[in-house]
């Protein structure tokens, strides 16, 4: 973070008495997308477990056969019996012997399901993380999804929308950062910065960004609301800049990342520098207030 002259700076939206309805109605409808999505069929919300393959076939909870690695961690294996009622999710077909998969790293696959009255109440999915094979079991019958009845947020204020601007690298610049799962390493691939101020602020902040699809941005940050009334940090989606450069970064839309709801989750936590020494009270709250 950087202190420069006020006339240098963007500036927050002006205070407003009442949010205008279309915006206000564009935010509920965000709203209730977001809450949509996080209750889909085997979604975040059903995660219950997460474990590492070894080398050799071996058990593992909540899923039927044995699970392993090759021995140099490159290729995953499933050996199962039709009694164990495993299926493919992609073709539906049966698991009966051995079967294999390889992913790059930060690669899933939704591999196999079983349980319920229609065989797939259960679906476990194989991930490479950190270059390591491991299991998710996603059931849909866990108390975190079948309770789920919507993402506690803060009003909606339209003093949380603000305008910057993003400053482009000149190339991306990988830097390294922990996740939620202290075993992961993970890695975030800065394309620029995004300037701002917020309001209570004197002075500019600058977050490192990821680039997304067709240009749109994501910055993970932290703020002083973190372990009060919000998630440990949370991340925001940035339309695609402007042809001036000009951003702008509506913090009511600022969301949990899936390891506020599980603790089963690998989310990259934000880069060194990308906190903020103001309470962003907008956007989502923690999920399971204390």
């Amino acid at each position: 973070m950087a202190t420069t002259p006020a006339a240098q700076t963007s500036t927050a939206t002006a205070p407003t008495a009442a949010p205008p309805a279309a915006r206000v109605e564009r935010w509920q409808r965000f709203r209730t997308n977001r809450d949509k999505a996080l209750a889909s069929p085997h979604g975040w919300l059903t995660l219950t477990s997460f474990q590492w393959l070894g080398d050799s076939p071996a058990a593992v909870d909540l899923a039927p056969g044995l699970w392993s690695t090759d021995a140099k961690g490159t290729t995953a294996f499933l050996t199962a019996v039709p009694s164990d009622g495993l299926t493919l999710v992609e073709t539906g077909g049966k698991v009966d012997g051995t079967v294999s998969a390889v992913l790059a790293d930060e690669e899933s696959l939704m591999w196999v399901r079983y349980g319920g009255p229609d065989g797939d109440q259960v679906v476990v999915e194989l991930a490479m993380r950190g270059g390591r094979y491991a299991i998710r079991t996603r059931d849909a019958a866990s108390p975190v999804f079948t309770d789920f009845d919507g993402v506690p947020t803060y009003p909606y204020n339209p003093d949380w929308e603000v305008t910057g601007r993003f400053e482009p690298y000149p190339e991306p610049v990988d830097v390294p950062i922990g996740t939620a799962n202290p075993l992961v390493d993970g890695v975030h691939r800065s394309v620029g910065e995004v300037v701002f101020r917020l309001p209570g602020s004197s002075h500019e902040f600058r977050l490192q960004a990821e680039e997304e699809k067709l240009g749109a941005l994501t910055v993970t940050f932290r703020d002083e609301t973190n372990g009060d009334t919000t998630d440990d940090w949370r991340k925001l989606a940035v339309p695609r800049p402007r042809p001036d450069g000009s951003v702008v970064l509506d913090f009511n839309r600022a969301i949990n990342y899936p390891s506020a709801f599980t603790p089963y989750g690998t989310c990259p936590m934000p880069v060194k520098n990308n906190s903020l020494d103001v309470r962003v009270e907008a956007g989502e709250k923690q999920p399971y207030p204390a």
